[in-house]
C-alpha cells in the first residue's frame, strides 16, 4: 500500500488539495460544477412562476384555488424527498466517488425535468396527469439532493488551497443564476404569448431546455477525472464502505453543527429569493411586476456579491464570515421588513438590494465550510445528509411558515423574526464549530 501523505502533529493524515491541476481542468471543473444546480433551479423558478398555467393544465378547473394549492403541494412534495436523496447521494459519492455521482444525478434530474413537458393535461388523460407529475417531480427533487453538496465538495477538492471559498462560491452563484433566468424566461412567455398559447404548448418549452443542458453538463463531467483527493483516498484502499453508518457513528457533533449553520440558509433564502415576490404583492399590496421586479434586483446583487463572500471567506475565516452574517440578519432584518412596509419602490429596492447581500455573507460561505467541516471519507454524506435534512424541514416549507405566522400574529413582520430566529440558531452552531479554511483537508 503506498506511504500516503505525512501526518500533522495530531496524527491524523492529511489530503493535499489540487493545487497541481492545470487552469483548463479547473474551468471544466467549474463549468461542470455550476451547470447542475443551474439546471435545477432553473426548473424550480419555472414551476413557480407558471404554477397558475401548470394548475390549469393538470388540475380540474372546478376549483382553480384547490389547483393552484395541489400544484405547490406536488412543489413541497420534492423537498420532502431531499433528506432521503442525501443519504444516497452521499453514499454513492463517498463508495464510489464524486464524479459517478454527479454524471448519474444530473442525467435523472435533466431528464426528469424534461418529461414535465411531456405529460398530457387533465383534459387528456385525467387523474393520471397530475400522478404523473408527482412522479416526475419526486424523481426530480430526489436525483437534485445530490447536486448541491457533491458540487461543493468537487469544487472544493480541486481548488487551490487558498481559494476554496472563492470555488465554492461557483454552486450558489449557480443556483441563483438558474432561478434568475427561469424567472425571466417565466415572465417573457408570459408577455409574448397568450394565456390560450400558454396553457396549450408555451409552459411547456422552458421544461425542454433542460435536456440538453444536462446532456451537456453530463458530457463535460464524465471527462474530468475525480478529485485529487478522492483518487488518493481510493489508492490507498481506504475509500469507506458504509459512510453513513460512519457520519452518526464518528461525526455526529459535526452534522449536527452543520444542520444549525445551515438553517440560516435554508429560511433565508426561500422567503427573500422564492416567498419575497408573494409577500410583496399578497401582504403589502404592491403590483405583480413591481414586485418580481424587486426581487430580480435582488438576484442580481446577490450574483455579484456572492464571489466576494467567498474570497472573504478565504482571507478572514469561516467562522467570522459566517457569524458577521448571523449577527447582520439578528440586528437587520425586522427594521428592513418594516422599511418594505412603507411600500415607497425605491426604498423596496434598497431594501432588497441589503437582504440580497447579507444573504451571501451566509451564502458564499456555507458551501466550503460544509466541505471543510467532514473529512474526505464523509465529506460528500456529511454535507448532503445535513444540507438536505436541514432544507426539508425549515427551507421547503418557509413560504408557508412565513404566511401562516403572518395569519396568526396579525403582523407582516411575523417572516423577519422567523428569520431572525434562524440566524440565532446558526449563529450558535458556528460558535460552537472549528475553523477550517486555512488547514488541509482531513482523511478522518
Amino acid at each position: 500500500m503506498p506511504a500516503g501523505p505525512p501526518l500533522p502533529a495530531n496524527g491524523q493524515p492529511l489530503h493535499v488539495n489540487g493545487d497541481g491541476v492545470s487552469k483548463d481542468t479547473r474551468r471544466r471543473v467549474i463549468m461542470a460544477s455550476f451547470i447542475g444546480n443551474f439546471v435545477e433551479w432553473f426548473d424550480y423558478a419555472v414551476y413557480g412562476y407558471l404554477a397558475a398555467t401548470i394548475s390549469a393544465v393538470f388540475f380540474p378547473q372546478s376549483n382553480p384555488q384547490t389547483g393552484l394549492l395541489l400544484t405547490f403541494a406536488l412543489f413541497a412534495i420534492s423537498f420532502m424527498v431531499r433528506p432521503l436523496g442525501g443519504f444516497v447521494w452521499g453514499r454513492i459519492g463517498d463508495r464510489v466517488g464524486r464524479r459517478n455521482a454527479l454524471s448519474v444525478s444530473i442525467l435523472i434530474m435533466s431528464a426528469a425535468t424534461f418529461c414535465i413537458a411531456l405529460i398530457p393535461g387533465y383534459n387528456a388523460i385525467g387523474v393520471w396527469a397530475p400522478i404523473l407529475l408527482l412522479i416526475v417531480r419526486v424523481a426530480q427533487g430526489f436525483s437534485a439532493s445530490g447536486e448541491y453538496a457533491g458540487a461543493s465538495a468537487f469544487l472544493v477538492e480541486y481548488a487551490p488551497a487558498n481559494k476554496r471559498g472563492l470555488y465554492a462560491a461557483v454552486v450558489p452563484a449557480s443556483t441563483a443564476a438558474g432561478l434568475l433566468l427561469g424567472s425571466l424566461l417565466a415572465g417573457l412567455l408570459t408577455v409574448l404569448l397568450s394565456s390560450e398559447a400558454m396553457q396549450s404548448w408555451g409552459w411547456r418549452l422552458p421544461f425542454l431546455l433542460a435536456a440538453p443542458m444536462g446532456l451537456i453538463g453530463r458530457y463535460i463531467r464524465t471527462r474530468l477525472e475525480d478529485t485529487p483527493v478522492f483518487r488518493e483516498l481510493e489508492a490507498e484502499g481506504e475509500a469507506i464502505k458504509a459512510p453513513i453508518s460512519s457520519l452518526f457513528r464518528n461525526h455526529w457533533r459535526q452534522l449536527l453543527q452543520a444542520v444549525g449553520a445551515v438553517l440560516l440558509n435554508a429560511v433565508g433564502f426561500y422567503v427573500i429569493l422564492s416567498y419575497m415576490p408573494t409577500y410583496l404583492s399578497s401582504e403589502l399590496g404592491l403590483g405583480a411586476t413591481e414586485s418580481y421586479l424587486a426581487t430580480t434586483i435582488a438576484l442580481l446583487t446577490y450574483i455579484g456579491f456572492i464571489f466576494l463572500t467567498g474570497m472573504l471567506s478565504d482571507r478572514y475565516g469561516r467562522k467570522k464570515v459566517l457569524i458577521a452574517a448571523s449577527i447582520t440578519f439578528i440586528v437587520l432584518t425586522v427594521p428592513a421588513f418594516a422599511l418594505l412596509g412603507t411600500g415607497n419602490f425605491l426604498v423596496i429596492v434598497l431594501v432588497q438590494i441589503l437582504l440580497g447581500a447579507m444573504l451571501t455573507l451566509n451564502d458564499g460561505t456555507l458551501p466550503s465550510f460544509l466541505a471543510e467541516m467532514f473529512p474526505t471519507r464523509v465529506r460528500y454524506s456529511g454535507f448532503a445528509v445535513s444540507f438536505n435534512l436541514s432544507n426539508a424541514l425549515f427551507g421547503g416549507t418557509a413560504p408557508f411558515m412565513a404566511t401562516l405566522l403572518i395569519a396568526a400574529t396579525a403582523s407582516d413582520l411575523a417572516p423577519a423574526w422567523y428569520l431572525v430566529g434562524a440566524a440565532v440558531i446558526s449563529l450558535v452552531a458556528v460558535i460552537l464549530s472549528r475553523e477550517t479554511s486555512k488547514e488541509p483537508l482531513r482523511h478522518e
